[in-house]
C-alpha cells in the first residue's frame, strides 16, 4: 500500500563522518508533514547528527564530511542558504539556552533580526508563541522580567516559544526533557502534541517511554545504521528486529 501523506523530508542513501569515524551509515528515511517521528537509540548511534543534518549544524565541526541528500519538500539542503533553512527548521536543544535578556525579548529576538519592526505585530507573536508553547499563562504578567529566572522546564518551553516565533515548518527536538523533571517532562510532551497540528516534529529521546508517548512514529538507530521505523504502536508491541526488542525492553543499551 502506498502511503499518500506528503514527505516534508527525506533522507536518501545519507552517509556522516566525523573525521574516519563514520556517524550515519547509508540512511533512508522519509518524515511527513505534521508527524512526531520519534528517533530512539543507544549513545552513539547517529540520531542527533542525523537531526543535525537537516539544518546543517554538522558543518560548524571542520571534520564533518557528508554524501547522499537530504531534501526539504524536495530540495537539497545543501542548496539552501542556512539562515533560511534554520528558519524553516528550528532546532531545540537538551539543554535550554534563554539569551540573558527578558522574557519578551527573548521570543521577539528572532521576528526582530528577520525584519519585523511593529511593536504591534511583535507582541501578537510574543504572546502568540508563548500560548502555543503552553508558556503564556505562567508569565504573562512577568514579560519583562529575566529569563535566567525562569524554572528548567520553563527555559525549555521559551526556548520553543523562540523558535515557533519566526514561523518554522519542522521542529527539530534533541532530548529536549533530558534534564527535565517529569511534571516539566509532561507539558514539554503536551506541547509538542498540540504543535503537530501545524508543525512536523522529529524528536530525538534516550527516554524510550517518552517516543511511546508520543511519536506517531518511531525509527531505531543502532551503530550509525537504521535498524528499524514503524508506526509506534506497532514497533514497541511486536518490533521486526531482535535488536530493536532488545533495547525497548531494556535488554542493552
Amino acid at each position: 500500500m502506498v502511503d499518500e501523506r506528503k514527505e516534508k523530508i527525506v533522507a536518501k542513501d545519507l552517509n556522516c563522518w566525523f573525521g574516519k569515524a563514520p556517524s550515519v551509515k547509508a540512511l533512508n528515511i522519509s518524515i511527513y508533514e505534521n508527524e512526531i517521528l520519534g528517533v530512539i537509540g543507544p549513545s552513539n548511534s547517529g540520531k542527533t547528527t542525523f537531526l543535525r543534518t537537516i539544518n546543517r549544524l554538522n558543518e560548524l565541526n571542520n571534520n564533518f564530511k557528508q554524501t547522499g541528500q537530504v531534501l526539504l519538500d524536495g530540495k537539497d539542503v545543501n542548496s539552501l542558504d542556512t539562515e533560511s533553512l534554520r528558519k524553516r527548521c528550528g532546532m531545540v536543544f537538551a539543554l535550554p539556552l534563554p539569551l540573558p535578556m527578558s522574557i519578551y525579548e527573548n521570543v521577539g529576538y528572532g521576528p526582530i533580526r528577520h525584519g519585523i519592526k511593529s511593536k504591534k505585530e511583535i507582541d501578537e507573536i510574543v504572546e502568540k508563541s508563548l500560548i502555543s508553547a503552553s508558556l503564556w499563562d505562567e508569565v504573562k504578567d512577568r514579560l519583562d522580567a529575566s529569563a535566567m529566572k525562569l524554572s528548567g522546564g520553563q527555559q525549555q518551553r521559551l526556548c520553543i516559544a523562540r523558535t515557533l516565533a519566526v514561523e518554522p515548518e519542522v521542529i527539530l527536538y534533541d532530548e529536549p526533557c533530558s534534564g527535565l523533571d517529569p511534571i516539566s517532562t509532561a507539558k514539554v510532551e503536551e506541547t509538542m502534541l498540540e504543535l503537530k497540528k501545524k508543525y512536523t516534529i522529529i524528536l530525538v529521546t534516550n527516554n524510550v517511554k517518552q517516543a511511546s508517548r508520543v511519536s506517531d512514529r518511531t525509527a531505531f538507530f543502532l551503530m550509525g545504521e537504521l535498524v528499524e521505523i514503524d508506526k509506534t504502536s506497532n514497533l514497541f508491541v511486536s518490533p521486526k528486529d531482535q535488536r530493536t526488542e532488545g533495547y525497548i525492553t531494556g535488554r542493552y543499551g
